[in-house]
């Protein structure tokens, strides 16, 4: 079984600044691509970052030049560091990760249990 645990959402104010940690445990063979979504109320869920294992990185056009995504392979874990936060970046965050949990199965897709960041004065 694969756990993702989500960890450094909370309240900030606009322009602030906040670091998501999300950290894979479990039956892990390989991890492929890692990411973050979000997910703001009455809306659909959307990526805004991600990683690939060798370390290319996309990003929404909504959250470049602010946001910065990393991994630590050794850890399994994967970083989104938020600076000049603003209002529209309330929502809540989900980690993201395709894994492959021997080393004959198909990568799947796992999810963590979301944090909730706030932007609010």
């Amino acid at each position: 079984q694969v756990q993702l645990v989500e960890s450094g959402g909370g309240l900030v104010q606009p322009g602030g600044s906040l670091r998501l940690s999300c950290t894979a445990s479990g039956r892990i063979f390989s991890i492929y691509t890692m990411g973050w979504y979000r997910q703001a109320p009455e809306k659909q869920r959307e990526l805004v970052a991600c990683i690939t294992n060798s370390g290319v990185t996309d990003y929404a056009d909504s959250v470049k030049d602010r946001f910065a995504i990393s991994r630590d392979n050794a850890k399994n874990t994967v970083y989104l560091q938020m600076n000049s936060l603003k209002l529209e970046d309330t929502a809540v965050y989900y980690c993201n990760a395709i894994i492959k949990i021997y080393y004959d199965s198909r990568p799947n897709d796992y999810w963590g249990q979301g944090t909730q960041v706030t932007v609010s004065s």
